[in-house]
């Protein structure tokens, strides 16, 4: 890794060191840009996990860090959703095995604080990659470059800025990038569990009146649980005890996996969405939750954000092989394209499947329970959502596919 400089020019400046940011920057650097993360540190910290699906695995294994990752992770061969609303209409149980697509796991399971300090070792290792320890204070964007102001006073500049920085983006908010966002009545409670029978690589689902509740493999006899109730329920839940709590998600889970014990403290946050209403502005592009901000549901947050890594380094790779400029609106452009449908029509799917939990209208409670049901029974529609759940085709492959599931339905 060549020597910090707050003077040297870069051809991309990363800013924010999360998982995106860090994998941006070694994806960047690995295509021959001179690449600086810009951030005042990684995570090492972090409880908390992340589920990868196929398409973030792919990403990870070209980038050299997949091998170190899969060590310290669990594999989901199989998807599990279990409709525990207690309502009149109910979907029926529907289990989603990755041998179905010839595949050994949906994805893998890790913490978040081993996937960061893997990716930083990587950073630190990788060549045509600069570390800059600095929160990253002003930008200052010009027809040439953006010239960044760090907290100390020094300075940096880059062809392009890429905001890695959060759904609080200092980057997005002076490129003038608007959002729009929007709350749920709803907290999400999230912890580590072990537990006295072995989940056999199934990550387990129920929908409840107050959203899913989901236990997702970790190595041994452990899960990561996100469990989404009112505010008012998660006040109660934080004035439990953890052998206390550890009981009362242990009746939520009716006993699949026996006797539950806590191994970390549960953490509690409000549940809300946010989408960038542009991906890019004056040489800088969005990545991650800089662009998008949605509930833990289907394991799509960080998944999402790095496909907007692998997006953006596809058009910058290009860029550079016809000799275009980086952080010209031209290619911008072509990123923005390459990435708005995936985010709007994930965006779109999480919202409704977690409204749809929320509501008491029947019809609602019908529709989702038939396309629960469809998706059990009709095995071309299976493989469709299988598919586009852990690694999105192109639209052609898409239609291609529900052409298909169109005439066998016919």
């Amino acid at each position: 890794m060549p020597a910090p400089s707050a003077t040297a020019p870069y051809d991309i400046a990363v800013v924010g060191a999360g998982p995106s940011g860090l994998t941006a920057g070694l994806l960047f650097a690995s295509y021959g840009f001179s690449t600086v993360i810009i951030a005042p540190k990684v995570n090492l910290s972090d409880g908390r996990t992340t589920a990868l699906l196929q398409a973030s695995v792919d990403l990870l294994t070209q980038i050299g860090v997949w091998d170190r990752l899969v060590l310290k992770a669990a594999p989901l061969a199989k998807m599990r959703m279990v409709d525990d609303t207690g309502r009149l209409v109910r979907a029926p149980e529907v289990t989603f095995d990755s041998l179905e697509l010839d595949l050994p796991a949906f994805g893998y399971n890790l913490l978040n604080k081993d996937l960061n300090l893997i990716l930083e070792k990587a950073a630190l290792e990788q060549d045509n990659l600069t570390f800059l320890n600095q929160s990253a204070a002003n930008y200052d964007a010009k027809d040439e470059a953006t010239t960044i102001t760090m907290g100390d006073g020094s300075t940096c500049q880059a062809r392009l800025v890429v905001a890695a920085d959060g759904r609080k983006s200092l980057a997005r908010e002076a490129a003038g990038i608007d959002v729009k966002r929007w709350s749920y009545p709803q907290m999400a409670v999230v912890l580590n569990l072990n537990h006295d029978q072995p989940h056999r690589d199934t990550s387990t689902e129920f929908h409840t009146p107050t959203g899913p509740f989901t236990l997702v493999p970790l190595p041994g006899r452990t899960s990561s649980l996100v469990c989404v109730v009112t505010h008012e329920e998660a006040e109660r839940l934080k004035d439990m005890g953890k052998a206390e709590l550890a009981l009362e998600f242990e009746q939520r889970a009716h006993s699949i996996l026996g006797k539950f014990e806590l191994n970390s403290e549960p953490q509690m946050f409000p549940l809300s969405g946010m989408i960038a209403r542009a991906l890019v502005g004056q040489r800088v592009a969005l990545i991650g939750e800089a662009a998008h901000v949605f509930p833990p549901i289907g394991a799509q947050g960080l998944n999402l954000g790095l496909r907007d890594v692998a997006g953006l380094g596809k058009v910058l790779k290009a860029a550079k092989d016809k000799n275009n400029d980086i952080g010209s609106a031209e290619v911008l452009g072509a990123y923005e394209k390459e990435r708005r449908t995936d985010i709007t029509t994930r965006t779109v799917a999480v919202d409704a499947l977690n409204r749809s939990l929320l509501t008491d209208f029947l019809p609602v409670q019908i529709a989702r329970s038939a396309g629960i049901y469809f998706a059990d029974k009709i095995p071309p529609l299976r493989r469709v959502l299988m598919r586009e759940g852990i690694a999105p085709g192109t639209r052609s492959k898409r239609k291609s596919l529900l052409s298909r599931v169109t005439r066998r339905l016919g």
